[in-house]
């Protein structure tokens, strides 16, 4: 009986001063012999000091973060080439006189104009005008506006790399005037597509008009009958009007 009270209050003892269960595996752990972490092979551990395996040759080369080869690339099979400094050994370029683009730049082949000359230029053309221009000439004054445009970009973005902070406005300007005209151009095209368009709405009703003919045939056949009464509705000068009645 006493042997049985002593050993439960040496448990009750020993369950007081024990520390808790979750904190078993921690425990656990210091009474372990302590190895040091490694995840390497043991072909690639040193064999003998001092001495390791060469690497993989492609080791640290990444597309994703783009990092290059860590080793040196030797270029000594390839000559670099030397810069001629001497002016009479240089070879001399040749540049065609009519190449296009020579477009981007004014006859005189500068890069930038000064801001008067920018701002010397007409009046945009207005749609009254170009209503009576042919076909061939609004292709043409089109392209020399897109050619205008694209000078003037040009010389914009050389002001803009040299920060000469001057001549903008009157870029602008000019540039303007252009995009009106080519406005203009595009309003005269538009009345006569409408108007192509009524007529051969007024030619598929007609049937006096074959719009499938060959090129080279009459498409116009116009029909007469013999009731059809070609005298005009209007009294005309000098001649007598008749009397159905008779005389």
């Amino acid at each position: 009986m006493a042997s049985t009270l002593t050993a439960s209050r040496l448990g009750t003892t020993i369950a007081k001063n024990c520390p808790p269960v979750f904190l078993a595996p921690i425990l656990s752990s210091c009474f372990q012999s302590s190895v040091s972490f490694s995840t390497s092979s043991p072909v690639a551990q040193r064999t003998k000091p001092g001495k390791r395996h060469a690497p993989h040759p492609n080791r640290g080369v990444s597309a994703l973060r783009r990092t290059g080869l860590r080793h040196r690339v030797e270029m000594d099979r390839y000559p670099l080439p030397e810069p001629v400094l001497d002016s009479k050994k240089k070879s001399k370029v040749t540049v065609d006189e009519k190449h296009g683009l020579w477009a981007f730049f004014r006859h005189d082949k500068k890069a930038l104009n000064t801001p008067e000359e920018t701002a010397t230029f007409g009046r945009p053309w207005v749609v009254e005008e170009l209503r009576h221009k042919s076909w061939e000439d609004l292709h043409s004054l089109w392209w020399i506006c897109c050619k205008e445009r694209n000078l003037l970009a040009t010389q914009a973005y050389e002001r803009t790399r040299l920060e000469a902070g001057y001549g903008e406005a009157e870029i602008l300007d000019r540039d303007r005037a252009v995009k009106l005209t080519q406005r203009a151009i595009k309003h005269a095209l538009t009345e006569r597509f409408y108007a192509f368009e009524d007529a051969r709405r007024v030619a598929v009703a007609d049937p006096e008009v074959d719009l499938d003919a060959e090129p080279g045939t009459q498409a116009y056949t116009p029909i007469y009958s013999d009731e059809t009464n070609l005298e005009p509705d209007y009294p005309v000068e000098g001649r007598a009007e008749k009397n159905p009645a008779g005389p």
